[in-house]
């Protein structure tokens, strides 16, 4: 299958390197000309374990190459990935404008029917957005469909989460759609997971949300152990090996932090404001989420993420993803 990838930062470069691994032929674009001029010469621009080598041998035998010139991967492609950053803004929101550049590009540039892909991590209703854009720039009507295919990457461990992921989500308007995804993604043999598109794109947020929900309960849980001279380490363990529960991401300690966390619980409780076209999807989303938040999060602005609960009385700063034990927890009792 011919793939174009548009943007070589974690999530794009190790996407376009996996696929042309497994026997697709794919060009990974970036308007970073240094970057792209890096890549060729087989200059990484991260760290990740097994990237550079396998960069080096699908560009070798000519599955994977780059460039600067979004056009030419657009025409080239079948699948297109929109895999560029989403930053915050000072207020909260995502910032689109990355993906509004591409999808207008898109646009311009389409030659025929294509599928594009919201790779990016993106809030609910940006697959409209991307859809509208599209229609907007193309010089003639030419069919095309978008879907969401989030990604559930870890810094480190990317290209064996993405070779071998809990779950592969995508959203497509049709179930042919879909399966177009489904083929690209068969040859790894994981649980796929296919939905309508909004769905897709509130399971990637909720994944999040929920993960740092689970963060900042147990932090709230680390205060009510220093209160009681309780052992929160214990607590942890005991409330841990209930498989309802499970141990991950049930560490008390600095609290949430990294690239996505923060960013996607400020997005998902801050939607307004955005073009016209998300922001009322997203509103309506948020609002229904936050009705009839739990008791113990209703003095916090973010119903579902206690947010006064990120940092535990061990610490004053943020910390990784993975959050370490408080560093002075309570001896067992």
């Amino acid at each position: 299958m011919n793939i174009c990838v548009v943007g070589t930062g974690y999530v794009g470069l190790v996407t376009g390197a996996v696929f042309a691994d497994l026997g697709n032929d794919v060009v990974c674009v970036d308007k970073d000309r240094a970057k792209i001029a890096a890549l060729e010469a087989g200059r990484m621009p991260i760290y990740e374990p097994g990237l550079e080598e396998m960069v080096a041998r699908n560009a070798g035998d000519s599955r994977l190459s780059f460039t600067s010139d979004l056009g030419v991967g657009i025409r080239h492609a079948d699948v297109i990935f929109i895999a560029v950053g989403t930053p915050p803004k000072d207020s909260g929101e995502t910032d689109l404008s990355q993906v509004e550049a591409v999808a207008a590009e898109i646009g311009r540039a389409m030659d025929r029917y294509k599928v594009v892909v919201n790779k990016s991590t993106v809030p609910v209703g940006t697959g409209e957005l991307v859809r509208e854009v599209i229609t907007r720039h193309q010089p003639r009507a030419i069919e095309f469909d978008v879907v969401s295919n989030p990604e559930f990457l870890r810094e480190g461990s990317a290209i064996e989460d993405t070779l071998r992921p809990d779950r592969i989500v995508i959203g497509a308007p049709t179930q042919q759609v879909a399966m177009t995804l489904v083929e690209l993604y068969a040859p790894l043999e994981r649980p796929m997971i296919i939905t309508d598109l909004p769905s897709a794109e509130v399971i990637k947020y909720a994944s999040n949300a929920f993960l740092a929900a689970k963060i900042s309960f147990i932090n709230a849980i680390s205060n009510i152990c220093e209160a009681a001279g309780a052992d929160v380490s214990q607590v942890m363990k005991g409330m841990g090996l209930d498989p309802r529960i499970g141990g991950a991401f049930l560490q008390a300690g600095l609290g949430y932090g990294g690239s996505c966390f923060p960013k996607d619980v400020d997005s998902s409780s801050t939607p307004r404001g955005g073009s016209a076209t998300t922001s009322s999807s997203c509103a309506r989303w948020w609002r229904s989420t936050a009705s009839a938040p739990p008791t113990s999060c209703r003095a916090s602005p973010r119903p579902w993420v206690p947010s006064t609960t990120r940092r535990s009385p061990c610490s004053g700063s943020p910390s990784s993803p993975t959050p370490t034990t408080c560093a002075r927890p309570r001896a067992s009792r």
